[in-house]
């Protein structure tokens, strides 16, 4: 009797990893389409922008690829994605924030000409904005835990810290998103 073979669709994700790290690209491909629409949540509720997002999505599939071997399954790999996620981000703000001239000039230029809106319609929205001015450690506690449905827990690990610490961020943002949301005339 011949054994069953599970099909890729049916693969677990340890089993893809194992097999992506003997440099199976099929396995691989299989576990970027399993995981991509994650990733790309957690980078567009981070950067707020279609664009970027994709970008960041798109960077953190390149070093998926480069650091894959590296991956030893002490954590869950959505929390190592997550991680991996948020760095690309920052990355991605950290360039964007040597040309703030460039990208003042033209969100300028959008008000002026009628491109873009001063303020988000959806309410939703609006505080995603202001979840995005939040402190870097902040913001990503809430994009975490609110925005991907993370536990603390998990939100700490990603994070590098303690779940007492995760929470006091979470603490603080509420109430800076209070006062945000108050002075925009939101709440």
């Amino acid at each position: 009797m011949k054994a069953m073979m599970l099909n890729e669709s049916e693969a677990s994700d340890a089993e893809l990893i194992g097999r992506a790290k003997g440099g199976d690209r099929g396995a691989f491909g299989k576990l970027l389409e399993r995981h991509y629409g994650f990733v790309y949540r957690a980078a567009y509720r981070w950067c707020g922008k279609k664009a970027d997002a994709e970008d960041i999505a798109q960077e953190v599939c390149v070093r998926l690829g480069r650091s894959i071997r590296g991956y030893h399954g002490s954590g869950a790999f959505t929390t190592w994605l997550y991680t991996m996620t948020l760095n690309a981000a920052r990355d991605m703000m950290r360039k964007t924030a040597r040309e703030t001239v460039k990208t003042e000039a033209y969100g300028a230029y959008a008000l002026i000409s009628g491109e873009a809106s001063a303020e988000p319609e959806d309410p939703a929205e609006a505080l995603w904005v202001a979840v995005r001015m939040l402190p870097d450690k902040q913001r990503d506690a809430v994009l975490l835990v609110y925005g991907e449905g993370l536990s603390h827990a998990t939100a700490a690990e990603a994070m590098a810290l303690s779940e007492a610490t995760v929470s006091w961020h979470i603490h603080e943002a509420k109430k800076r998103l209070k006062t945000l949301m108050l002075s925009a005339g939101e709440v």
